[in-house]
């Protein structure tokens, strides 16, 4: 563990904090969104807030799949466990998020619906070679890092002519996210937050590499720097920020080089290109329906895709009224600024999505005690 130990000195720490306070502008305010939960929960783990300036603001995004979920994809899932009597596969986050009717999906298997928690695409696909007499969905939600994975056991469900395989595809795009937030009028000079620059995500863009947050920093203007997951890597992700507004840069700068280049995993794109093709349109939790945000399975695998294999039509859903996370997700509310945080609403009765996802700001507020600083 010792390379994992150098990420995480408290020396160092202190190093790079002393120099951002030697490098910040006392004049003036920096505000940067850290677009990934992993980064979220870093900051919130290690105390990073504690040791910038006053006056460098860290925002929290859209945060993970599963907190950008909509209600009216999960009740697509339970519809499918409980009215298609499919056995239904998922990641163990998904299983909390709050539905119609009070449900969840694990309230559903409660009511007999069978539903799995599995730890990856090819655990639903073995139960499907398992189990040829029943019907296995893959509730396959991600972003750019899983959807891979999604792809594989789809051609491979294909190599094997399964016929009792497939998936329910909820698989979205993070650079679409970043241009549907920087457009909103709630963000920049007019609205009530201001965004000077982005942590990009780590994971996702080891696979999609740096190439794709070119146009966040051509076309509006906004720095991007890629990190890592370690305190250290969004400490000095910070720095690079801080040095680029100082210098009236706007450029897509990379802290994660260890693992990210510009043009990612080639041979990864290749096959999602294989098995996946854009959506039109996708609704958002929190960002609205956004065009070209999401993946849909091509025709040719059109056998494989539950939306065609089962009758699924998609209703849109109103988050519950006193829940605030769809401004925490879009950047323009905290986590302590819901009235539900906290109190109604905790990882143990989670309201809304941002407090299930282990990757959640909310989450990460309340397992840290963040909120109780305010």
């Amino acid at each position: 563990m010792k390379y994992i130990d150098e990420f995480r000195d408290g020396e160092v720490a202190q190093g790079i904090a002393g120099a951002i306070a030697r490098e910040v502008n006392p004049d003036r305010r920096y505000h940067f969104m850290e677009f990934c939960g992993g980064h979220t929960h870093a900051i919130s783990r290690y105390g990073v807030t504690d040791l910038l300036p006053p006056n460098v603001q860290m925002i929290h995004g859209p945060g993970c799949p599963v907190c950008v979920l909509p209600i009216g994809r999960v009740d697509q899932a339970i519809k499918l466990a409980l009215e298609q009597e499919v056995t239904l596969c998922t990641y163990g986050d998904c299983l909390r998020v709050p539905a119609s009717d009070g449900l969840s999906l694990l309230k559903a298997k409660a009511r007999g619906g069978d539903i799995r928690m599995i730890y990856s695409s090819a655990d639903a696909l073995a139960l499907a070679q398992k189990y040829p007499e029943r019907q296995v969905v893959f509730f396959a939600i991600g972003f750019e890092t899983t959807t891979p994975p999604t792809a594989v056991v789809i051609r491979q469900a294909a190599a094997l002519g399964l016929k009792n395989f497939s998936v329910l595809c909820c698989h979205v795009l993070t650079p679409s996210a970043m241009a549907s937030i920087l457009q909103s009028p709630e963000i920049g000079v007019s609205g009530t937050v201001q965004i000077d620059g982005f942590i990009g995500p780590a994971h996702v863009s080891t696979i999609i590499g740096s190439r794709p947050y070119e146009f966040v920093a051509a076309e509006y203007g906004k720095p991007v720097v890629i990190a890592g997951f370690e305190p250290l890597d969004v400490m000095q992700a910070v720095r690079m920020l801080i040095r680029q507004v100082n210098e009236g840069r706007a450029e897509v700068e990379n802290e994660f080089s260890r693992a990210v280049d510009r043009n990612g995993n080639v041979k990864a794109q290749k096959l999602v290109a294989e098995v996946f093709e854009l959506r039109e349109t996708f609704e958002w939790r929190g960002l609205g329906v956004l065009p070209h945000s999401a993946l849909q399975i091509r025709q040719e695998f059109a056998e494989f895709d539950a939306e065609k294999r089962f009758p699924l039509d998609y209703v849109p859903v109103a988050d519950h009224q006193a829940c605030d996370c769809a401004a925490i997700l879009r950047g323009v509310k905290k986590p302590q600024d819901c009235k539900l945080f906290g109190t109604v609403c905790t990882p143990e009765n989670a309201i809304g999505s941002c407090m299930v996802s282990s990757e959640g700001a909310c989450a990460a507020h309340y397992s840290y005690g963040r909120y109780k600083d305010v």
